[in-house]
């Protein structure tokens, strides 16, 4: 019996020993495989990054061809050309937007001023490439807000009958304006000595061009004339036409001894002369498919009466870069001059207008600002013209710094011939 037990202690023992080795085989295997994971993830990511990183850089090296490409034969190539490009920041005028709107109660062709536009401020970069010292070219690349605008507000007439009167010292006039400012002087910097309000009573001493010498009151001093009006806002609007109509003066209607002669070297900052209905009839055209220009003829003319440029001049140029209202951006942002677009993304920097007459408007005013007049020439709404672009009132004057192409006034010229012989 003790020899059997003995036998089985034996087994027992052999069988326990065996168990336990397993277990420390088992534990010494996992040991080496964590160690060897260790080792490859620590002391070798470095290695393979490397080689990744190495194996990217060719791929990129084929695709871009870069190893054709010479850092020092670019800059030494760019020195020789005598190329460089210069980034500037300055303030300018922030031009305010005119909103148009009809009034039944106005004879037809009427212009009334309702709220005076206010100009805001802007920070304008500008890039200006030069080569051997020379100006290549100038791009306006960004512009930051700093002063909002206020919009100008403008009311037509949209009666049946037509006003022939023209307004005379002696006259009894009307502010027609939300608020207007009685000068010292006529001009925007003069020292204030009134405000006036709308349907206000003044009595015309003295025309001076953009500006009437009125006393209203105890106010004595000048008013834009663009805020005024000779009707009689308590009066209805048949006696007042037919009263004016007697009394002389003016047509809407136009007359062809009146239509300024056609020629190249024509001065723009002059009206054209044309009347409403020959404005309609000249930009009444098959090649408009769009029919914009039929539809926007009215301010063509309405801009003529505000400020004193060649309507027909601005239609032209809008032709002319609109591709009589084709464009993607004429269509999709009513701006048919492109106006505000950069070079290097012309649409997404071009401005956005609600509608086709705020483009028109602010071009005409644009163009009479800072290229048609010198510096210091009276204009609408009694600024004064800055003439920062300002090289003669001609077709010629207006391109040296309006278009970049060389051939743009004669290709602006074109379309006015087409147009003026349609009359």
């Amino acid at each position: 019996m003790k020899s059997k037990d003995k036998t089985r202690k034996h087994k027992k023992l052999h069988i326990k020993l065996s168990i336990k080795n397993l277990v420390y085989l088992f534990a010494f295997i996992t040991i080496v495989i964590y160690a060897i994971i260790f080792y490859n993830f620590y002391f070798t990511k470095e290695v393979f990054a490397t080689e990744v990183e190495q194996e990217a850089n060719n791929e990129e090296f084929k695709v871009s061809n870069a190893e054709s490409v010479n850092i020092d034969e670019i800059i030494s190539q760019n020195t020789n050309e005598g190329k460089r490009e210069e980034y500037s920041v300055h303030e300018e005028d922030l031009e305010y937007i005119t909103k148009y709107r009809t009034n039944a109660n106005l004879p037809k062709g009427m212009v009334q001023v309702v709220q005076e536009g206010r100009e805001g401020k802007q920070e304008v970069t500008t890039k200006t490439t030069y080569k051997d010292d020379e100006v290549v070219s100038e791009e306006q690349v960004n512009s930051k807000v700093t002063k909002a605008s206020i919009n100008k507000i403008v009311e037509i007439g949209g009666g049946r009958q037509a006003s022939n009167y023209k307004v005379k010292n002696g006259d009894t006039l009307y502010v027609t304006s939300d608020r207007l400012s009685v000068m010292v002087e006529p001009n925007e910097e003069s020292q204030k000595v009134a405000t006036l309000s709308k349907g206000d009573e003044l009595k015309l001493l003295e025309i001076d061009n953009q500006w009437y010498k009125i006393i209203s009151g105890t106010a004595r001093g000048y008013v834009k004339a663009e805020c005024t009006t000779y009707l009689n806002p308590n009066q209805s609007i048949q006696e007042e036409t037919e009263d004016s109509n007697t009394q002389g003066g003016s047509t809407t209607s136009g007359n062809s001894n009146s239509i300024q002669k056609l020629s190249f070297g024509m001065a723009l900052n002059k009206p054209s002369g044309l009347s409403l209905e020959q404005f309609t009839k000249v930009l009444t055209d098959s090649k408009d498919v769009n029919k914009i220009f039929e539809n926007n003829a009215q301010y063509f003319y309405y801009i003529e009466k505000q400020y004193n440029i060649n309507g027909l001049f601005v239609a032209s140029v809008a032709i002319h870069e609109s591709g009589w209202g084709t464009s993607k951006i004429s269509q999709q942002k009513k701006n048919l001059f492109g106006y505000g677009a950069y070079d290097s993304s012309p649409y997404n920097s071009a401005y956005t207008f609600s509608d086709y007459s705020e483009s028109i408007d602010l071009l005409a005013r644009v163009f009479v600002k800072y290229y048609l007049n010198p510096k210091g020439t009276e204009i609408y709404g009694g600024e004064k013209a800055t003439g920062s672009y300002y090289n003669g009132p001609t077709l010629t004057g207006v391109n040296t710094k309006y278009a970049t192409d060389k051939n743009w006034a004669n290709k602006v010229y074109e379309t006015m011939k087409y147009l003026y012989n349609k009359l």
